[in-house]
């Protein structure tokens, strides 16, 4: 189970850029993804799992293309923000003033 202890924190640390960014992460168990939504455009969702290839571990869309590297989290959350909005990261409402 080692594998999945690592996909679920990598997830995790993914999942907390993606909130900060304003948008919605929730964990499904099993298999260890993402369900990441825009609580503005419920309608739209999509799915990001973390897997390990040669190169180390990477965060992936639910069609198998690779996001980014999961030894960046910030850099994989910017870019699918890109895919839920305009292309500008937006706060998460309760952190606008920290």
């Amino acid at each position: 189970m080692p594998r999945e202890h690592t996909r679920t924190y990598f997830l995790g640390k993914l999942a907390r850029e993606l909130e900060l960014r304003g948008l919605e992460a929730f964990l499904r168990p099993d298999p260890p993804s993402l369900k990441v939504r825009d609580p503005d455009a419920a309608i739209f969702s999509e799915t990001v799992d973390c897997v390990a290839l040669s190169d180390g571990w990477f965060y992936r869309w639910s069609w198998g293309d690779v996001v980014e590297s999961a030894d960046q989290p910030a850099a994989a959350a910017d870019r699918i923000v890109k895919v839920f909005t305009t292309g500008e990261p937006r706060p998460h409402p309760g952190l606008e003033d920290a």
